[in-house]
């Protein structure tokens, strides 16, 4: 096979990045894997000639297609590259173009988190490949590195900055002391979040993400719905100068570690050590850091977004696939890392049984015995304390009072956090945040 034939769906910011490297990187392309890779078809509500110059693409030799379903059976495409994202009809797609035997490449984690497990079979059966790089990480090859660089180790942990929007807001509020809406708010307008935030900055897109890194990090399927998921919108400057003042840093972090027979699969807001590698990760720029049994800890740095970095990804699966044919895939790793007959169902640990240090805020009256109070309550249940700060009296004459605990069992802590909510001195809800210290 001296050319390998693609056809994208979706010209969108990651799609005009793909067709432009497609289209300027042929001769760098062809010198790396000794065939051409041409760009064929493209796909797209919206294609007209003043579109796609304003893009800086010449599609004059590029066949133009508004009905995707034309170009999936078509026999001078060899891979499809979906980049439309969302679960259909992305999903619809993907699965007949797999049925028309053609290769995948794809940069949507969502498709990939919900329904990679339903794809990955299917593709078995037809002989066809799928790539995801570009689904995590933008530009950095963080699934590479977990499937092929580190497949010796047996993997102790991931940890992950993956939402470039959560990490622009809180590198915001801490540098400014701004609020989080704010900050919201100028990221729409630049652009960094979506006019409906939801998915980033409730925590989903970074579970889509941790989902797909921990099944391939511990060999396990893949299990969304059971990440544990929680956003930034309740963090306020308070809290960000309180990690601050005690040596942390806040961080929206995707965490997957072996618990037990299981694994811990969750996604929250949570302190790191300011002298921690991960806690200089500021911006919109994205980080995965993970650990192995022998090489200890590594960590992938750059840009989570945009149409260089995420188009870079998802060429590399391109050449990936195209250095493959035309004599089968057989040689490439599996998808998730491990074959499918070796991979397993392992059960998330619920929240309750993971066990961690935390920093606790309560809103109290200032009165003799509020403190005390508290603290005996903890240890009732067991929760010794590292550190316990008393804030500056607000207007509504209750102190803001900050607690560090010792690790202990999620469980205890919130049913100790219930009876200290019930104490008349106690106002409003308690803000209840995790304390990761990495090698610890």
């Amino acid at each position: 096979m001296s050319e390998v034939r693609v056809g994208l769906i979706g010209l969108g910011t990651i799609g005009t990045g793909v067709a432009r490297i497609l289209l300027e990187q042929t001769e760098l392309m062809a010198r790396r894997l000794g065939k051409r890779v041409r760009l064929t078809a493209v796909c797209d509500r919206d294609l007209s000639h003043d579109i796609t110059h304003h893009r800086g693409l010449d599609l004059s030799g590029v066949r133009l297609v508004h009905d995707a379903a034309k170009m999936l059976a078509a026999d001078d495409i060899d891979i499809i590259v979906e980049l439309i994202g969302g679960y259909e009809p992305a999903r619809s797609l993907v699965v007949e173009a797999i049925g028309h035997g053609k290769h995948i490449v794809t940069a949507n984690k969502a498709l990939i988190a919900k329904h990679g497990e339903e794809l990955f079979t299917l593709a078995a059966q037809h002989g066809t490949a799928i790539g995801f790089e570009a689904a995590i990480g933008g530009g950095i090859p963080c699934l590479k590195a977990l499937r092929e660089g580190l497949a010796a180790n047996a993997i102790t942990s991931v940890h992950g900055i993956l939402n470039g929007t959560c990490n622009y807001i809180l590198t915001r509020m801490e540098d400014e002391g701004a609020d989080y809406h704010d900050v919201l708010r100028d990221a729409q307008t630049l652009g960094y979040a979506e006019a409906d935030p939801t998915f980033d900055v409730e925590g989903v897109d970074t579970a889509h993400k941790l989902a797909i890194l921990g099944a391939m990090a511990f060999g396990s399927t893949i299990d969304f719905a059971s990440v544990h998921t929680e956003g930034i919108a309740a963090i306020t400057p308070d809290d960000i100068a309180s990690a601050s003042e005690l040596g942390f840093r806040i961080k929206l972090l995707g965490i997957a570690k072996p618990h037990g027979d299981g694994v811990e699969m969750r996604v929250h807001p949570t302190l790191v050590p300011i002298e921690s590698q991960i806690a200089q990760v500021s911006d919109s720029y994205n980080a995965v850091l993970i650990s192995g049994d022998f090489v200890e800890n590594t960590m992938y740095y750059g840009r989570g977004a945009g149409e260089r970095p995420t188009a870079s990804a998802v060429v590399a699966d391109i050449l990936d696939i195209a250095r493959a044919l035309p004599d089968g895939i057989a040689h490439l790793a599996p998808p998730m890392g491990f074959p499918a007959a070796h991979r397993l169902n392992l059960a998330t640990t619920p929240i309750a049984e993971v066990e961690c240090e935390y920093f606790l805020r309560l809103m109290v009256q200032d009165e003799p015995g509020s403190i005390a109070a508290i603290t005996q309550i903890l240890a009732d249940h067991r929760i010794s304390l590292e550190a316990v700060i008393q804030k500056a009296r607000h207007q509504t004459q209750a102190v803001p009072i900050v607690l560090l605990t010792h690790q202990t069992r999620e469980g205890n802590l919130n049913t100790a956090i219930s009876r200290i909510a019930a104490l008349e001195s106690v106002q409003g809800e308690a803000m209840i945040l995790r304390i990761e210290r990495f090698g610890a």
